[in-house]
């Protein structure tokens, strides 16, 4: 549901504002304590970031996928650890509840979702199974009216503070396809849940991940998604189309800060008598990277209408979270050349996002799954 435009021009606005004002200025606060200011998001909870994608009747925003989109770019132009705090509420956190949810998981958990008043954390990667997510082994064995599950979650986005956990788990094990994966929501504190300790990363400080260890970990029935068996993968899947796009919008936006820094740069700093920004091989940087992150934005919005619109996109998705988590990957290459030794040292901020970015070429697909992807559904199309 698309809000009215004077009003989505107000929050878009409001949202520039406030990365402009409280966000950019804390980035490298956040990367040194490895920690994010309470205030902050508190101030994202009172602006509707947590509940961008939830539906109107659950308290949240319920913007369409362009909204979203729009609204993820302008977040996109600081740090993505900030956007890491409220992004799984709004996606892998809490779609598959609105998408296959029954109507009792919808009224006990969205509108807590949609608040902030709990994280949503999505548990599907282990330490055997990342791109082959159908070979997991987590397992959910039924017992009475009740399951109970068993294994180990790796590399969990917000799970140390996470409220929600939506965790697939193979609910029979006899069968090692898709087909035999569950979809369960396990609150926080449930006897037999455990955390592992916050696992240091290459980039993205303030945004944690660990280990979810599940050891006789007892659920009731009702907390299967949509109350069937077997559905799990399938709606795993259907989460990460619209995940995609969001990825592909924070890349979007990261590249367009990027862009900005390198001609504020360029127009600055002077060699040989002159700025570099007049240097024919530093203009070739800046167009290239201006140029591909304009294809990045055309092809993502094209995508989140076509969305909107009630179109399959798996291939589209796939091919925007592709193309941005790659060029972005080479606009932060190119920013810091432009920066030269400065973009080396941590005071300009460049060399972090250098390696805050090489995460969108890994979560929610690599970049190689997405070819698999693209290529699967070419063919699919082309026996149709």
């Amino acid at each position: 549901m698309a809000l009215d435009k004077d009003v989505f021009d107000q929050l878009i606005g409001t949202v520039r504002r406030f990365v402009a004002e409280k966000l950019v200025p804390r980035e490298a606060e956040v990367a040194d304590a490895d920690q994010m200011p309470a205030g902050i998001v508190q101030e994202m909870r009172e602006l509707g970031l947590f509940g961008l994608s939830i539906p109107q009747e659950y308290g949240g925003l319920g913007l369409s996928v362009e909204e979203e989109v729009r609204i993820i770019v302008e977040l996109g132009r600081t740090s993505p650890a900030f956007r890491s705090v409220f992004g799984t509420n709004n996606g892998i956190g809490s779609q598959g509840i609105v998408i296959d949810g029954t109507q009792v998981q919808k009224r006990k958990y969205l509108p807590r979702l949609a608040s902030g008043e709990i994280v949503g954390a999505f548990a599907l990667t282990e330490p055997g199974s990342g791109s082959d997510a159908k070979s997991l082994t987590t397992s959910a064995r039924k017992k009475g009216s009740d399951y109970t599950l068993n294994g180990t979650k790796r590399f969990i986005t917000n799970a140390p503070s996470a409220g929600l956990f939506t965790v697939m788990a193979r609910s029979d094990p006899d069968n090692k396809g898709a087909g035999g994966i569950s979809a369960f929501l396990v609150e926080a504190g449930t006897p037999g849940l455990a955390l592992g300790s916050p696992d240091k990363k290459m980039g993205q400080q303030g945004a944690h991940i660990c280990d979810v260890i599940f050891e006789d970990c007892r659920v009731p029935a009702d907390s299967l998604i949509g109350g069937v068996e077997g559905r799990g993968f399938k709606t795993a899947m259907k989460v990460l189309d619209r995940g995609r796009l969001t990825i592909s919008g924070m890349c979007i936006g990261n590249a367009e800060r990027l862009i900005a820094d390198s001609l504020r740069y360029a127009r600055e700093r002077e060699q040989f008598g002159e700025p570099i920004a007049e240097f024919q091989l530093v203009q070739a940087m800046l167009a290239d990277s201006e140029t591909e992150c304009y294809a990045a934005r055309s092809m993502v919005m094209d995508a989140a209408r076509r969305k909107d619109a009630g179109e399959s996109i798996t291939k589209a998705a796939a091919m925007c979270k592709y193309y941005c988590s790659e060029m972005v990957g080479r606009v932060a290459d190119r920013a810091v050349q432009i920066h030269g030794g400065a973009g080396y040292i941590a005071e300009y901020g460049i060399e972090r996002f250098y390696r805050d970015v090489r995460l969108y070429r890994l979560y929610e697909g690599t970049s190689q799954i997405q070819q698999l992807i693209i290529a699967r559904e070419m063919l699919k199309e082309a026996e149709r």
